[in-house]
């Protein structure tokens, strides 16, 4: 009977196991969400920044491909800081590893 008890326990323990890496699983897949929708998010910011910029100092022609030109370069700019980030926080969590 005991090791009947046993067993039941240890298989609940492996159920919840089980569910725990389903939820890792499933905060991991949100963490990547979060983490585009916040690319998409600079991004926008980026356009929204540059244009502003733009149209405050411009004379009334401007230059279409200059200001997208410039999207892009800052769009590269803060993907590369982005990244920068990311390596920063993946030597931390290395660092706390081990």
């Amino acid at each position: 009977q005991n090791e009947k008890e046993l067993q039941n326990v240890v298989k609940r323990q492996e159920e919840k196991m089980l569910q725990l890496i389903d939820k890792s699983g499933e905060v991991t897949r949100l963490k990547g969400e979060v983490s585009q929708l916040k690319r998409s998010l600079q991004r926008a910011e980026t356009e929204a920044k540059v244009l502003w910029e733009e149209m405050r100092g411009q004379e009334p022609k401007m230059d279409a491909a200059y200001v997208q030109e410039r999207v892009l370069l800052r769009q590269e700019v803060d993907k590369l800081r982005l990244l920068l980030l990311e390596k920063e926080d993946e030597n931390l969590l290395l660092s706390d590893k081990y």
